[in-house]
């Protein structure tokens, strides 16, 4: 990231795009606005913000769909923080399923604001660093094929395993950090984001039953291992198609 963090503002409504852009250059960001998503696609192109504030109802291409455009062309390499008018969960929920960081309803703070943008930034800088050949369609490793877009495993006789959504989350990132150590917060961070309690212990009942459905011994596991101080790594080799 640049030493002067870009962030990009997104909202259809110009006086909220004015207001946010002169506080967040008030305390010291970069910043670049646009009205819609063609204007986010241009400041993308002309050089990838460190985080974007996107409003979520927006005439024509809204947040949501703008978001998942974002994540399927950069991966999880652009922070995002959504604004939006409503304060019921669907948005919410939605937004952070397709990887949206954090979320604020309007009317909302500017304080508030810049404060939840250091916070992701600062969770973002401290997450290892994304593997970029790790976005296939499929990944193989042991004797199990993953495929990313179906959300399905398999084992070598083609039978498939299911998993629950938190499972797959939690694979996904182990086979995208193949070989390293991840921390119970790294991967609470990883897999839920700002929802993640400090205090949740998930972490490790979602390794457990990992192990039980991909380890030929869960009880002695080499495919997941676990490291001193609450440590979790990936051992295999990962091959993408």
């Amino acid at each position: 990231m640049t030493q002067v963090p870009h962030i990009a503002v997104v909202d259809d409504h110009r006086d909220i795009r004015d207001l946010v852009s002169k506080y967040l250059q008030q305390q010291g960001y970069r910043v670049s606005t646009a009205e819609n998503g063609t204007g986010l696609r241009r400041i993308v192109e002309t050089g990838a913000p460190d985080l974007v504030v996107l409003d979520i109802m927006m005439p024509g291409e809204d947040g949501l769909t703008l978001c998942r455009e974002l994540r399927s062309r950069s991966g999880p390499d652009i922070p995002i923080i959504f604004l939006t008018a409503r304060s019921d969960e669907t948005d919410r929920v939605i937004g952070l399923e397709l990887g949206a960081d954090d979320y604020l309803v309007k009317p909302f703070s500017s304080r508030e604001l810049v404060a939840r943008i250091k916070a992701v930034l600062r969770r973002v800088n401290s997450l290892p660093p994304q593997r970029a050949a790790r976005r296939p369609g499929v990944v193989r490793f042991d004797r199990w094929v993953l495929s990313l877009s179906r959300r399905e495993l398999q084992g070598e006789d083609g039978v498939g395993i299911p998993l629950s959504t938190a499972e797959f989350r939690l694979l996904k990132v182990l086979v995208e950090h193949p070989g390293m150590v991840l921390s119970r917060d790294q991967l609470l961070d990883l897999t839920v984001g700002r929802e993640a309690d400090p205090f949740d212990r998930s972490i490790d009942n979602q390794i457990s039953r990992l192990r039980r459905k991909v380890e030929s011994d869960p009880k002695s596991p080499t495919i997941i291992q676990t490291h001193r101080g609450g440590g979790y790594s990936f051992m295999p080799e990962v091959f993408a198609d």
